[in-house]
């Protein structure tokens, strides 16, 4: 088929670059935001919760952090990383512990306020952290996810200077007007409690 247009020249073709670098330029900020982050736990793998299920803030400048919230989210890891998703669902935490290998994903980042404690003034001044399972199957609460659970409870009171006691590490079930009763009986906090205390 015969072409009807001519082809651009070099110096067109760097012309119209040279007018598109400014708005490019100026677009940058908006694409390197979509990217994935840094991840404030070292290990940790990013695994963004919707933009639906979770508050920006500036903490903890604009919320001064006191707790560290245990959870047990009646689901998979992977169940409750689609959650958090999920933008309907309008639920998040920051961090997410496999039960198998103690693996941590970071959903939320520990500035902004993750939807998980039922109490907003909690979740102002909270990081939340939930861990793969049910709390009527002790199975799930290995080692690996009780060690590296506590570290990362521990890295975090270290962060923000969280007294490592059982007043500001508390189970979801311990928050004002919670209807939950998670982590359950079957959550060991002295074991817990240990480890965070000497990791």
């Amino acid at each position: 088929m015969e072409r009807t247009t001519p082809f651009p020249s070099r110096r067109g073709i760097l012309a119209g670059a040279a007018l598109t670098a400014v708005p490019s330029a100026l677009l940058f900020a908006t694409r390197a935001d979509a990217r994935p982050r840094a991840v404030d736990h070292p290990g940790a793998a990013w695994h963004p919760a919707s933009r639906s299920n979770y508050t920006p803030s500036n903490r903890p400048r604009a919320h001064p952090l006191h707790y560290v919230i245990i959870h047990v989210a009646q689901t998979t890891y992977s169940g409750t990383v689609s959650v958090f998703r999920n933008p309907s669902r309008k639920v998040s935490a920051h961090y997410v512990v496999r039960s198998s290998d103690g693996h941590v994903a970071q959903c939320v980042r520990e500035s902004d306020i993750a939807w998980h404690a039922g109490n907003w003034d909690y979740n102002t001044r909270s990081i939340g952290i939930e861990h793969e399972g049910w709390v009527d199957r002790p199975g799930y609460f290995t080692d690996a996810m009780y060690e590296r659970s506590a570290r990362l409870t521990a890295a975090i009171c270290a962060r923000y200077g969280i007294p490592r006691n059982r007043a500001h590490i508390i189970g979801h079930h311990e928050v004002p007007g919670s209807d939950h009763t998670d982590p359950g009986r079957h959550w060991d906090w002295n074991r817990y409690l240990r480890l965070v205390k000497s990791a």
